[in-house]
């Protein structure tokens, strides 16, 4: 009985383990690298010994495929936490593959918490997103739970304030953006999209703008050319007829709506320039 169960407890061990054939033996090549000084040598050998290892950093990139990141990219990264690992690694502190797992491991997380954001936040509050997520799906994972929990619960489980809860909640919807070609209503056979619901710049605004800017040329003007401009501008009236309204020449009405609105112009150029420094300051 003890025999067959050794025997299985052999078999078991030889079949659940996983052995990669992406370890390389760069023990010696690591103890030369440990002697050398910076230089040329120390580079080479440094290159020699992260080609070795490469095939393992594209295997732990493997491992975040699927997550909005081209596999290219993923082994970029894995490639670069690969040389800190060979730079940093010091030969007395155990097998290189034990320190060099977590350090590439951390920097393809680091890429994603840092590069993957549609929308940038600041890192506490992506640090709060993180614990959050946790805390809920702790809580949903609990016997008996059937329900969403709300923001007391969630801050209760995580150790956080309600309004950590809040912002943490807020920017896991900025991990990743829209289209703005999105369909928005399914039930609508017509449908539209998120553009549709966006509103447009007013032209209206310009024109507000233009008459706050003239209001203090106008207020410098004479009745007559006050008048005269309103008559044209607001009335929509010709200048003969203007000039047959006042009793004077249509070549005078024209002299005085170029000059009044030269005037205007330039009192409008004046309070732009007056502002500037005001808004700057």
């Amino acid at each position: 009985m003890l025999t067959d169960l050794t025997a299985y407890s052999a078999r078991r061990r030889t079949t659940t383990r996983h052995p990669h054939n992406d370890a390389p033996d760069t023990a010696a090549r690591f103890a030369r690298l440990a002697a050398l000084e910076d230089g040329p040598e120390r580079e080479l050998l440094c290159e020699e010994i992260v080609e070795a290892w490469l095939p393992m950093a594209h295997r732990i990139a493997g491992r975040f495929r699927n997550k909005g990141e081209s596999i290219e990219d993923l082994q970029q990264v894995a490639a670069m936490g690969l040389v800190k690992a060979v730079n940093r690694y010091e030969p007395g502190r155990g097998a290189f593959e034990s320190y060099a797992v977590p350090t590439i491991t951390g920097e393809l997380r680091r890429h994603f918490r840092d590069r993957m954001w549609d929308v940038r936040v600041p890192r506490r509050v992506q640090e709060l997103r993180n614990k959050v997520r946790v805390a809920r799906r702790e809580l949903l994972d609990q016997p008996g739970s059937g329900r969403e929990p709300g923001i007391a619960e969630i801050a209760a489980h995580a150790g956080l304030t309600e309004d950590e809860v809040r912002d943490g909640m807020e920017a896991m919807e900025g991990y990743s953006a829209l289209s703005l070609d999105a369909e928005i209503s399914s039930a609508d056979p017509d449908g539209f999209s998120l553009a549709d619901t966006l509103g447009a710049p007013d032209p209206a605004y310009d024109c507000i703008t233009d008459r706050e800017a003239a209001k203090a040329g106008l207020r410098q003007l004479p009745e007559r050319e006050r008048t005269i401009l309103y008559l044209r501008f607001f009335e929509d009236m010709t200048q003969s007829k203007i000039a047959e309204e006042l009793g004077i020449s249509q070549m005078h009405v024209s002299r005085l709506i170029s000059r009044s609105c030269a005037r205007v112009r330039s009192a409008a150029d004046v309070g732009h320039e007056a502002a500037e420094p005001a808004r700057a300051a």
